[in-house]
């Protein structure tokens, strides 16, 4: 009897010893695939939380995204104008600044053939959405309009059919082609010269004066919008120099025409504006983008 109850025991507690190692080996495995599926989600949820953050973005761009070219091109161009200016001119081994040869451009009208059709398309879309009547409403719209006149990068010439206003998108380009040709001048040793603008914002009464004038003047003006500005080929401001301002004509005019076709042409290429070549009235006729 006795040993019988002594195998019942002995059966009961290896019974119970196996169900130990079982649940114990079970946890074992069961901690082991949650450590894995931890391990799984880790690596798996971030990228996707990305991905999809991405795709939301993406898809609130596409919705603020302008619907136009003209406006998307107006976003690559921002990114141009805000980017920092860094001037570095080339030296020599004595850190004398090495002078670049006078290229310019085959033909001024080859090179600068944008049409006012195709400036006016621009100007319609990134300028003005009402037009100052007078020079004193221009003056007046200081959220819309930039004064230029006293900007030390360049000079007005005498304006009787607009005024020194701009947009500041146009105010922007007219700085980096002035501070452009500025340097230019430098690497190639020429005397400082400013930029003369002839004309800029054409108010209401502007338009009315020069049809007056002039039967040929177009109603629909790429200067209403003051995304427009004339910079003159054949005026120049010496620095340092005061001279009477019709009759400021440098010695080195046709250099400086050639070194300023350069510049124009490389913001041109960089799609930063349009630019034509005007011969009836002697400037390069630019409009931003």
């Amino acid at each position: 009897m006795s040993v019988c109850f002594f195998f019942i025991t002995f059966a009961h507690r290896m019974n119970k010893s196996r169900k130990r190692k079982r649940k114990i080996r079970w946890g074992r495995v069961s901690l082991v695939i949650l450590t894995l599926v931890l391990i799984v989600t880790c690596c798996i949820a971030h990228p996707l939380r990305q991905w999809k953050r991405y795709r939301t973005q993406a898809a609130l761009a596409a919705l603020t995204l302008p619907s136009d070219s003209v406006r998307r091109h107006a976003l690559s161009v921002d990114s141009i104008f805000c980017a920092p200016y860094v001037f570095v001119p080339d030296t020599d081994a004595q850190g004398r600044i090495q002078k670049h040869r006078i290229l310019s451009v085959r033909s001024y009208a080859g090179a600068f053939p944008d049409e006012n059709d195709v400036q006016l398309t621009t100007a319609t879309q990134l300028g003005l959405r009402r037009f100052p009547k007078t020079h004193d409403e221009a003056a007046a719209m200081t959220h819309d309009l930039v004064f230029i006149g006293a900007s030390p990068l360049f000079a007005l010439r005498p304006m009787k059919y607009s005024a020194p206003y701009l947009t500041p998108r146009a105010d922007r380009l007219l700085e980096a082609i002035a501070r452009a040709f500025e340097d230019s001048l430098l690497c190639k040793g020429l005397p400082a010269h400013k930029l003369e603008v002839s004309s800029a914002l054409r108010t209401l009464d502007d338009v009315k004066r020069l049809q007056r004038r002039n039967v040929n003047a177009k109603s629909r003006s790429c200067h209403l919008y003051g995304t427009t500005f004339d910079i003159s080929y054949n005026y120049y401001a010496p620095v340092g120099e005061t001279c009477p301002p019709d009759t400021a004509v440098s010695p080195y005019g046709l250099q400086l025409k050639q070194v300023l076709a350069e510049v124009l042409r490389d913001m041109r290429q960089k799609g930063t504006c349009y630019v034509k070549y005007e011969r009836k009235e002697p400037c390069f006729h630019i409009t931003c983008r």
